[in-house]
């Protein structure tokens, strides 16, 4: 099968790709795509798309998607891959109602309790309609983040 796109590394990119390899640097998709890049370097082993399919236990597809996006949108966003602009959930929190949390959370406590805790401030919230619901674990990491 003629390949379309065919992979020639620079020395400071097998270098790198190397080195992630070596070390397992970042996460398991980032060593997996560079063990790929180096075996499918035209000027390195070259070897076929089956063979890498073979020992990497993925599509030959997989492969193919790899060395066209090294072509056409650069080494750097092949191997790291593409970063999210924003998170696929808004957060719960804008930064009136962490300043509000904050003000609760350094304020006195509701009689009868001798402590804020982080579940009678998120029903605390609740009740005062600054969120129409939050749980106890958004609470801790935005006093977390705020300290």
């Amino acid at each position: 099968m003629n390949k379309k796109y065919i992979v020639r590394l620079s020395d400071a990119e097998r270098g790198e790709c190397e080195q992630i390899v070596k070390k397992l640097k970042g996460g398991s998709q980032k060593a997996r795509r560079a063990q790929i890049l180096l075996k499918s370097d035209a000027d390195g082993p070259a070897w076929t798309d089956l063979a890498i399919s073979a020992a990497f236990k993925c599509r030959t597809r997989t492969i193919e998607n790899l060395r066209q996006r090294v072509l056409v949108k650069g080494f750097a966003l092949a191997l790291h891959g593409k970063q999210r602009e924003n998170s696929p959930t808004p957060p719960k929190l804008d930064g009136q109602c962490e300043a509000k949390l904050i003000a609760m959370r350094l304020g006195t406590p509701p009689v009868g309790y001798g402590r804020w805790t982080l579940q009678l401030l998120a029903e605390q919230m609740v009740t005062l309609d600054i969120v129409d619901r939050i749980c106890a674990e958004t609470v801790r990491k935005t006093l977390k983040k705020t300290r």
